[in-house]
């Protein structure tokens, strides 16, 4: 029997170790499932494990080289994509669509309201603006 990929998932923010939970795409969850299939990997076993004995998965130093390479073989400058910028990318657009500044601020597992505005780069008045006038 083949173990389905969720639609959610929850991760532990290194620096806050706050949960912050994401949506798995359909696209998404069916390149992780072939890959499952491809590795031939067991449920008990980490989705990208570690090549170092002193770590079980990969890291995240590891990953944003691993995403460094994709980048330049992709021809693009290293300096406008990395872990964090894609991140931005993606709060930036739910911003942009809702202006719903709290969805971005649990999405992106903030406490604090004032990191998210910096997060996204807009005004504070705007941001609490915007923060007022939505309902919780």
């Amino acid at each position: 029997m083949v173990n389905q990929v969720a639609t959610r998932a929850i991760v532990l923010q290194h620096k806050t170790q706050r949960p912050v939970q994401f949506e798995i795409t359909q696209a998404t969850r069916d390149a992780v499932q072939a890959w499952i299939r491809q590795a031939a990997l067991k449920p008990d076993e980490f989705l990208f494990p570690s090549r170092l004995h002193d770590s079980p998965h990969l890291g995240a130093r590891q990953y944003a080289r691993i995403l460094g390479h994709w980048v330049d073989e992709l021809g693009l400058d290293r300096a406008g994509y990395g872990t964090h910028s894609m991140r931005r990318t993606t709060a930036t657009l739910i911003y942009r669509r809702t202006k719903n500044l709290r969805a971005v601020q649990l999405l992106l597992g903030h406490s604090k309201l004032e990191s998210t505005v910096r997060h996204l780069g807009i005004e504070v008045d705007d941001a609490l603006e915007i923060s007022e006038q939505t309902e919780i």
